[in-house]
């Protein structure tokens, strides 16, 4: 967009209220309460400000695909911002916009405005939102209306617009083609393969959308895996889960598998033996999953958001924009990072969490790392911490991933990691307590690799008798676990392995509701776990963890290779 005070309509609608202003996207899931429209990500500048009636405006959003979901529960139940502005492409909160106004007559209007625009708005208290014009105090701005694109359907593509394959093929396509128009796509592509991210129960409007549509019967027609669910779908009455909470989230789980989508329930859905090949297009959802399948894997996929998976599942076609293409999975940054001698595990969040910082709206070039030679594992917590920073897609990593050669622009700006750096990140996520009463693994789920470690690493030995570890883990690594026998020595020390859950939707009482400080291994998780638990959240690596679980605390400096 041109350097000018301009905008232009995403999605039309009218809109007052007061200017809720930041220059740090913001993951609506873990970063605002559905039941209040309060920011709960501690981490961010708006935390505790309320957005419902305000004018949000921000450069994008970040963070996890479950957005949409939140921001539709919002709309739903009148607790949304009054309308969003952004000066960045966005996807995800645009979706729950759009399901909002396309399925249920609540719209809500998204802009998108110039950088001098935003920079003018940031500075008003209030402003009027119509189709043609956003006003404040002593400025307006003329709103273009929305672009249109003009998509190149295919013959079965119109014949599923037109309705001639039910009416839950026909609204799928109504929304994937009102995104690719918005994206600025000019047809669809096939995918192969899809993951949905809204089987989480984050807010009632999750199971509204979801069992809409499979009463209108709605079927998947591309092999579709499920993301982590909100309970341990067989257990949960067993482990004294409200029925008021349980019963929904297990309807909304059992709404999927009706549609035809595989009961997997993982958040590590690279881990499963239906894991995508090199250059395969694919749906996926889940922010920590999308990027470790375009990064690590070499697979295709946008961030798709909650709900748009599904429509894409429904018809096997996709807005063919974004990292489907060749030139928009090239790095617009290259981080050179101060590689410390001797990194541990702990190593790869914490440098994952900062290049997200340092790349929040482009796809990055870590150079410096490929010494200290990644597992997949190592990739897998990089991949899931930068996403919690970062809108980005993906990123490349120098001598390492299989896109990193050439994958520099030529306009590609640079940062830099230090050791300093890294200081003051593993400071700001450890402001707790040495004493903790939870030890926090599998964000994302682990992988039997990491279940393998967990044991080696206790030995045998019996966690501390007031500290409860918990893994969780997919029906599949579990199994294996089981076989080899790696279940059966973490049971023995006393760690909980629980199916179906992840971190990032546990609640209590599966959650120990005596637990006033955590430690976890995640850099996903301890960013997300202060505002999702109300707990004070600890980061550390696995021999932290360890020592935790065998102690009940852990003393809060620095990891070697940083001292």
């Amino acid at each position: 967009m041109a350097q000018s005070i301009s905008a232009r309509s995403i999605l039309g609608g009218t809109a007052r209220g007061p200017i809720v202003a930041s220059e740090e996207a913001l993951s609506f899931w873990g970063g605002v309460d559905p039941a209040t429209g309060r920011v709960i990500d501690v981490h961010h500048p708006l935390h505790g400000s309320c957005l419902t009636g305000g004018i949000l405006l921000m450069p994008s959003s970040r963070g996890s695909c479950t957005g949409s979901g939140v921001l539709l529960d919002l709309a739903l139940t009148g607790r949304a911002p009054a309308a969003l502005v952004f000066c960045e492409a966005e996807d995800v909160l645009t979706l729950g916009a759009l399901i909002a106004a396309e399925m249920f007559g609540k719209p809500l209007p998204v802009l998108r405005v110039s950088r001098k625009a935003f920079e003018a708005l940031s500075q008003a208290k209030t402003a009027r939102i119509s189709d043609t014009a956003i006003e404040t105090d002593g400025l307006t701005i003329t709103v273009e209306p929305p672009a249109t694109a003009a998509l190149d359907l295919s013959e079965a593509d119109r014949a599923m617009l037109d309705g001639n394959q039910g009416v839950a093929l026909q609204q799928a396509m109504r929304i994937i083609c009102a995104m690719a128009a918005q994206q600025g796509a000019e047809k669809l592509v096939d995918v192969v393969q899809s993951h949905i991210d809204g089987c989480i129960y984050a807010s009632p409007a999750n199971l509204t959308f979801a069992e809409k549509m499979a009463e209108m019967g709605a079927q998947v027609r591309v092999p579709t895996t499920m993301n982590a669910i909100s309970v341990d779908r067989s257990n949960w009455q067993a482990q004294g889960v409200p029925a008021a909470f349980g019963d929904p989230a297990a309807r909304l789980a059992d709404a999927y598998v009706r549609m035809g989508c595989r009961p997997t329930f993982t958040c590590s859905p690279y881990l499963l033996d239906s894991a995508p090949r090199a250059g395969e297009s694919i749906a996926w959802a889940e922010s920590n999953a999308v990027i470790f399948a375009n990064s690590v894997l070499g697979a295709r996929t946008a961030k798709h958001p909650d709900f748009l998976d599904l429509c894409i599942a429904l018809t096997g076609r996709a807005p063919h924009s974004g990292v489907y293409l060749d030139e928009h999975r090239k790095a617009r940054r290259v981080i050179d990072v101060d590689l410390p001698e001797d990194v541990d595990d702990a190593f790869w969040p914490l440098i994952g969490y900062l290049a997200g910082r340092a790349a929040p709206d482009r796809i990055p070039l870590l150079r410096g790392l490929a010494p200290a030679r990644p597992t997949r594992d190592d990739l897998k917590a990089l991949c899931a911490a930068f996403g919690t920073t970062s809108a980005a897609p993906m990123l490349h990593v120098e001598g390492v991933t299989p896109e990193a050669d050439g994958a520099a622009a030529e306009d590609a700006g640079c940062a830099t990691i230090t050791r300093a750096d890294m200081a003051a990140a593993w400071s700001s996520l450890n402001a707790g307590p040495d004493e903790v009463e939870l030890v926090a693994i599998g964000s994302p789920h682990a992988s039997l690799g990491e279940c393998r470690a967990l044991a080696d690493a206790l030995g045998g030995r019996k966690r501390h008798p007031e500290v409860v570890v918990i893994v969780t883990a997919a029906h599949q690594v579990i199994a294996e676990a089981r076989s080899e026998g790696t279940l059966a020595r973490l049971e023995t020390s006393g760690v909980q392995v629980l199916p179906d859950l992840c971190w990032c939707s546990i609640s209590e009482p599966v959650f120990p509701t005596k637990t006033r400080a955590l430690i976890t291994n995640s850099g996903k998780y301890a960013h997300y776990g202060p505002g999702l638990s109300g707990r004070t959240v600890r980061f550390g690596s696995l021999a932290d963890c360890i020592t935790a679980a065998l102690t009940g605390r852990v003393p809060a400096r620095l990891p070697d290779w940083l001292s």
